[in-house]
């Protein structure tokens, strides 16, 4: 599973660094405020009990790993991007940052009861790959939430989401973002993300079971479920 866009960026984990200040910021403004929305759904699909251990894949900052960590889980806060890690570990110097690869894991086999990753699994270069090395690393019995952008099914609302991403971003990202550049790449690998269905066929097809989805803000964005048998 591999996007098609017509620019990537040479070296993804430079571009997120780049971005990292004001990365919070700048997603809060082009999500119109939604982002405690999906960080309260995908908390809800993960539903961890206390003590649990949960890996949070392209944690950024560790603004996802909140959520989880006042239901009680340990979180492991992941990310490939240097300067990602540096900021997040500047502002929650409580949390235990790891530097790791989507690709190249450096957790052993079974190490979490639960694992996430929130609008990072597109932004990797292989992502089915991603998703078995996810699946590695994630006990018998324990499961994974994806929640990412993803393809509204309303005709209407998924032509007026597609010009929002190539019309009304790279105005805002101008505005508010330290890389704009980086939101014009983000819009065209949304664009060109797999639809609800294909991605739950890749998670099928990378060993995750009982895969489902729940659409949020009638497809704009998804959340996907899946067990580790």
């Amino acid at each position: 599973m591999r996007a098609t866009l017509e620019k990537v960026p040479t070296d993804v984990a430079t571009m997120f660094s780049g971005v990292a200040d004001r990365y919070d910021v700048a997603n809060e403004v082009l999500a119109l405020g939604q982002t405690r929305v999906w960080r309260r759904a995908l908390v809800n699909a993960v539903d961890p009990s206390p003590g649990e251990l949960v890996l949070d894949l392209a944690a950024g900052t560790g603004t996802s790993s909140l959520p989880m960590i006042d239901r009680g889980a340990r979180v492991i806060p992941c990310d490939f991007s240097p300067g990602m890690l540096m900021v997040g570990h500047e502002r929650r110097p409580n949390l235990p940052f790891t530097a790791g690869d989507a690709l190249a894991l450096p957790f052993r086999d079974h190490s979490f009861d639960a694992a996430t990753i929130s609008f990072g699994l597109r932004n990797v270069v292989d992502a089915s790959a991603a998703l078995r090395e996810l699946h590695r690393v994630v006990r018998p019995g324990g499961r994974l939430v994806v929640c990412e952008f993803s393809h509204p099914r309303n005709g209407v609302l998924r032509k007026l989401y597609s010009e929002y991403l190539m019309g009304a971003i790279p105005p805002v990202a101008r505005a508010v973002a330290s890389n704009p550049d980086a939101y014009v790449y983000l819009a065209e690998s949304i664009q060109a993300w797999p639809d609800q269905r294909s991605l739950a066929g890749h998670m099928r097809e990378s060993g995750w079971k009982g895969v489902e989805w729940l659409d949020i803000h009638g497809g704009i964005v998804a959340l996907h479920r899946g067990q580790r048998h």
